[in-house]
Formats: structure tokens, C-alpha cells, sequence
């Protein structure tokens, strides 16, 4: 596990670092003139370095010192940022990440750097030609590691090295702490040392050196004065005993500052903790396992008489719902994990295609299971390629239909009761439904005179094998993809709907449940078999008398509130070769085609539901979700309203037509 693999744990940083990196450098390439964020490209690079080399990464770090000595020569002024520095950069930490998991060929690290050469020596011939005096002043540091330093992994000599980069340095080695010969262990660290370091130089850029050893350490840090700067470019570069009264200032504790890159880093280990996803997983299937011993508790207690009894069912009953939405709480994650991901595939998109587009997003901050997130990446990268190689225009084209030459891409998100829904919005061409009309008769999809309502003829988009590109790119245009987008948003008992206006662009709306692992959910009858209906779908509930089931007959339509909703007989559906309860039940769900009416026998009531997966020989029976087990024991399937309404609507048609 990454607790007890330290390269695991690296790995795991190393990600988090360059996603960080990524996206400094896509916030760059917008504000080219922005120092803070050429600050946090070197510094994650420069951290990225160093821990690279402490767990013998050493081609990593190797590579990452050529790309982070680049973005020095950026910081100091001495070369301007520009848009193909940005995009070398880019590259090189896709070729970072090849590094970290150790599949990188040599060749491509080599041709990067000669392309980050070219982007440097390119930028160096737009630099000012007059560039500023260096202003006299410095810094006086005095350090001493821990004992155990070189034993954990850290090297002075390369701390010093990197003191050296970053300007002018004289250094002298205390060796007061030196034991005896026969007192001498060979692998503890027992000299401390004095630099001299002059340069316009940040006091963060000295802490970023040891800050992966700065609270273990004694370290103090001052300013130098002028003067103090001037005497110090005639002190010989000679290694000898310092002697003690000479240091400037006794040497600080381990505590760094407190606005320091360590006490940062600090702070925020204390706020949160990594918890590996098996294990999240692993609890999450116990307090499933939990909910169903307490249903089957909770139904011991009602068919009995016993108050005590009852009374505990209801405590844990309670503490059991806690437990859930605690555990639900913490499988959840900010959509803006996945929408920060989007801003590559973006620039990517841009550069391939020649168009300019401008990428937004909003409701970040909407949170969804870990699993689904996990499971939306695929899809969402298929829908935001086909907006922008089929969406939207070049710049010309855009002009000349009086748009702006940048077109748009927003991404949104936001919740609706146990739903999130996902928009993928652009102000492109929108979608020729001639085009998509033609190109489905001519696929045997649809008959020339059959006639398809605006949501099902756009619908034919995510048929296999359906294209409506005049040429095949390497972005789209082969027919694949838009099927495996449908396939995936429904497996995760989710639905998909498009609209568009030919002109002004087109809108993808994702509804996606915000956990796959329990739901609330309305338990019925029918026939002799119980199933689960998800809660978020239900509006309300009517009985159907059978007098009025039968008045019904052929038509399956009731109205509700003047208007008319169509329902389906589950009996039916099911084949459960049962008679009908006296009074049937409708139950209305929502779906994005509006209302439809479920007919069941009885309404049981709600049942938390632990959603458990079909096996594999059940896998083709589409119109479940799951399985879930109820507190007798018993196995109760979950329905899939979209499948259910899919599968039913041509069977009533069927029966409708017949009489």
C-alpha cells in the first residue's frame, strides 16, 4: 500500500506537483508578464528536482534541472516568458511524468531539451536590451542538518550547489561539532556551515533549498547590509574552521517562520490526511453491510412487540444514517478536480485545430462520488474534442458570421435533489439536423418518411458508427466515441440530453447521480416480486382503481392536473402472470422527456438501498440498475427508469395501435 511504499508515496506527490505545474503554466500562457506564476513553475519544478534525486529518481531530476535552470533565467529577468516557452514546458512535464512512472524513452527527453534550447535562445533575442545593474546585497545563512541527515537521503553538497545558483556565494564549514576520531560515526553529519550569498535574491528562494529538511535543522538567515556585501567579495573561497563568535546570529531552532514554505506545508498536513481509495472503498462496502443488518433488525423489531427492542432498532437506525452520510461525505469530490483536467486537453485542442478558444467553467465547488468522477473523464474528453473540431468555427468563419474570433467552451455544474447535472456548452454551429436526418437513413437508422420528434433526432448522434464530419482527422470524425459517451453516462444510471441552435451553438446536459454506492429508494410490489425505484426520480404517488385501470386499456394515458401522463403496466413488463391488486399504484417519475407513470401493486415504503452489481450472466438485462438485499433476506431488483421507459414506450405503442 503507498503507507508502507515510500517510492508509491513519491509517485503520488510527484502527480499532485506537476498537476500543479500544469496548471501555472496554463494560467502563464494567458498573463506571460505574471511573476507569481513563473515563481510557482519554479518552484514545483525545483521541488519536483529534489525529491526526484532523494528517492534516486535521478533521471528525473536530471531532466527537471535543465527545465527549472530555464524558468530561473525567466525569474531573474534575464529571459522574457513566451508562448513557446510555455509550450515546451508543457511537453516536458508530460515527459516528467513518463520519468516518475519509468516508462520514458531517453530520446524523447532529448529532443525536448533541444526544443527548450531553441524556445530560450528565441526569447533571448526579444529580452531588453538594457537590463538592470544587480543590486548589491545579499544574504548572511548559517546552517547546521541534522545528525542523521546523510543517513534519510540528503546531501549538502547539493545543497550548497543550489545556493550557488542562485548567485554569488562564499562559503566556510564549521567543524567545532566535530567529535574525537575514536567518538566518530562516519554516517552522522557533524559540520555546520557558514554562506555568503550576495545577489538580489528572495529570502523563499534560500528556504526552498531546505525546505524538505528545514524543521529538522538549525538554520538562521540574514540580511546583508551594503557594506556587509562588498567586504564579503574579498573574502577568500577557502574551507577552514569558522570561528565561533564570527556567526552573525545564533543559530534558530528547528520552528521555521511562520509564513515559511515548511510551516505551510505543515499547516496543511494537520488539515488533512491521504487516505488510500481501497480503503474508502473497503469501508464504504462495511457500512453497506451495516444498513442491511440494521433493515433486517429494524423488521425483527416491528413484527414483535417488544418496546426495548423497537427502542434500539431506532437508535441504531439513526446512528446507522449517520454513519452513511458521514461515509457518503467523504467518498465526495469538488467536480473542479475533473474540470481543472479539461484546461490541457483544451490548449491541446487549440493548437491542433488552429481555432482560439476560451474555456470556462462554473459550479466548481459541486461535489460528487470519488468513483463517478472517476468514471466521467472518458466521455466528458469525447464531448469537448466533438465541440471544438465539430462545434466550433475558425476564427474566419466565425468573423464572417459576425461572432467573435474566439470561440467558447464552458463547462458548468450544479445539483438537482440526488442528481448533478453537467452542461458542456459552445457557441459554435450548432447541429444541422438535415445532416443528421440524412446521415441516419442513409445508416438504416431511421425509415425517409418516419417521423422523429427534435429530441430523438438528435438523439441518433450517439448511435455506433455515426458521423456527420466530411473528413476523418486525427481528433474525430471516425463514428466512434459519441455510443461509448451514451453507454458510460448510462451505466452510471445516468442520462444524457442535447440541444442546439443552428448558429449559435449546442448544449450537452450529463445527469448523473451523486453516488453509485447507496440511494434512497421507494420499495414496491409487483406481482409477487419487490423492487426498488430511486428516490430522486419519484414525484408522486396515485392510485389506480380497476375500474379506472380498465376504462385505461389501449390507451394507457391518466390525467394528472389537466395534463396527460402515459404510464406503464409493470405487470406486463415483468410477465408476472399474477392477477392485479384491487387498487394499483402509480408511481410518477421525472425524466427528461417529462413525466411517465410506473403501475405497480403496492407501495412498501422507503428502504435505503445498498446498490450492489448485477453479475455477469444478468448483464444484459438493461432495464435494472442493481441489486440490493432487503432485511428478510430477500434479493430486490433496482430499476432503471430511462431503460425501463426505453424498453416500454414501443410496447405500448404496440398495444395501442392493436386496439
Amino acid at each position: 500500500m503507498i503507507a508502507d511504499d515510500p517510492i508509491a508515496a513519491f509517485r503520488v506527490e510527484a502527480g499532485e506537483v506537476l498537476d500543479q505545474v500544469e496548471q501555472a503554466l496554463l494560467d502563464l500562457g494567458h498573463r506571460l508578464d505574471d511573476a507569481d506564476l513563473v515563481n510557482a513553475v519554479f518552484r514545483g519544478l525545483h521541488t519536483l528536482k529534489g525529491s526526484g534525486a532523494m528517492f534516486g529518481f535521478d533521471a528525473l531530476a536530471g531532466f527537471t534541472h535543465h527545465c527549472e535552470s530555464a524558468f530561473d533565467r525567466v525569474r531573474k529577468g534575464q529571459v522574457p516568458a513566451t508562448a513557446g516557452l510555455v509550450s515546451v514546458i508543457l511537453s516536458a512535464q508530460d515527459h516528467m511524468r513518463a520519468l516518475v512512472e519509468g516508462d520514458a524513452p531517453a530520446a524523447d527527453g532529448d529532443a525536448i531539451l533541444a526544443r527548450l534550447q531553441a524556445a530560450i535562445d528565441e526569447a533571448s533575442g526579444t529580452a531588453p536590451a538594457a537590463a538592470k545593474a544587480p543590486v548589491r546585497t545579499g544574504w548572511q545563512i548559517a546552517f547546521r542538518l541534522p545528525a542523521d541527515a546523510m543517513a534519510n537521503g540528503t546531501n549538502p553538497l547539493m545543497l550548497l550547489d543550489e545556493l550557488r545558483e542562485l548567485g554569488e556565494c562564499t562559503v566556510v564549514a564549521r567543524t567545532d561539532r566535530v567529535p574525537p576520531l575514536a567518538d566518530l560515526v562516519p554516517t552522522e553529519c557533524h559540520i555546520g556551515w557558514d554562506v555568503t550569498l550576495t545577489g538580489d535574491i528572495k529570502r523563499d528562494d534560500i528556504e526552498d533549498v531546505f525546505i524538505f529538511v528545514m524543521d529538522d535543522m538549525e538554520l538562521s538567515i540574514e540580511p546583508l547590509g551594503l557594506d556587509d556585501a562588498e567586504a564579503a567579495e574579498n573574502i577568500p573561497t577557502v574551507e577552514a574552521p569558522a570561528v565561533e563568535d564570527s556567526i552573525v546570529a545564533a543559530p534558530v531552532a528547528s520552528a521555521p517562520p511562520t509564513d515559511s514554505p515548511a510551516a505551510r506545508s505543515t499547516a496543511k498536513a494537520e488539515e488533512s490526511v491521504r487516505v488510500p481509495a481501497a480503503r474508502l472503498d473497503a469501508l464504504m462496502d462495511r457500512v453497506g453491510e451495516l444498513v442491511i443488518a440494521q433493515s433486517r433488525l429494524s423488521q425483527c423489531a416491528d413484527r414483535g412487540q417488544d418496546l426495548v427492542l423497537r427502542s434500539v432498532s431506532e437508535e441504531i437506525e439513526r446512528l446507522a444514517g449517520e454513519l452513511r452520510d458521514t461515509m457518503m461525505v467523504l467518498r465526495m469530490v469538488p467536480v473542479g478536480s475533473l474540470f481543472s483536467r479539461f484546461r490541457r486537453l483544451i490548449h491541446d485542442l487549440s493548437r491542433d485545430t488552429g481555432k482560439t478558444i476560451e474555456f470556462e467553467t462554473a459550479g466548481e465547488a459541486t461535489e460528487v462520488d470519488k468513483t463517478v468522477i472517476e468514471r466521467l473523464f472518458d466521455p466528458m474528453v469525447h464531448l469537448i474534442r466533438n465541440s471544438c473540431d465539430h462545434g466550433l468555427e475558425t476564427p474566419e468563419d466565425r468573423i464572417a458570421a459576425g461572432k467573435p474570433a474566439a470561440g467558447s467552451v464552458k463547462l458548468a455544474a450544479h445539483q438537482a435533489g440526488g442528481e448533478v447535472v453537467i452542461t458542456i456548452r459552445d457557441d459554435g454551429r450548432g447541429i444541422n439536423r438535415a445532416r443528421v436526418r440524412a446521415k441516419a437513413e442513409a445508416n438504416g437508422l431511421i425509415q425517409p418518411d418516419q417521423v422523429l420528434s427534435d429530441h430523438e433526432l438528435l438523439q441518433m448522434i450517439f448511435a455506433p458508427g455515426f458521423s456527420t464530419a466530411a473528413t476523418v482527422t486525427n481528433l474525430s470524425g471516425r463514428g466512434v466515441g459519441m455510443d461509448v459517451v451514451k453507454r458510460t453516462i448510462e451505466g452510471l444510471r445516468g442520462s444524457i440530453d442535447v440541444q442546439s441552435t443552428e448558429g449559435e451553438g449546442s448544449l450537452i446536459a450529463l445527469r448523473i447521480p451523486l453516488t453509485l454506492a447507496i440511494i434512497d429508494g421507494l420499495l414496491v410490489r409487483v406481482g409477487t416480486g419487490r423492487y426498488v425505484i430511486p428516490l430522486t426520480a419519484v414525484e408522486e404517488c396515485i392510485e389506480l382503481s380497476l375500474e379506472d385501470d380498465m376504462r385505461h386499456r389501449g390507451r394507457s394515458l391518466i390525467t394528472l392536473r389537466e395534463k396527460l401522463v402515459p404510464f406503464l403496466r409493470l405487470r406486463e413488463m415483468f410477465a408476472t402472470d399474477t392477477r392485479p391488486d384491487p387498487f394499483q399504484k402509480i408511481v410518477v417519475v421525472s425524466t427528461p422527456q417529462g413525466r411517465v407513470g410506473l403501475v405497480v401493486d403496492q407501495i412498501i415504503g422507503n428502504h435505503q438501498t445498498v446498490i450492489k452489481p448485477m453479475s455477469a450472466l444478468h448483464q444484459g438485462a438493461t432495464t435494472f440498475a442493481g441489486a440490493t438485499i432487503l432485511g428478510d433476506g430477500e434479493v430486490a431488483l433496482i430499476l432503471d427508469i430511462a431503460q425501463l421507459i426505453a424498453l416500454g414506450q414501443p410496447r405500448e405503442e404496440t398495444l395501442r395501435a392493436a386496439g
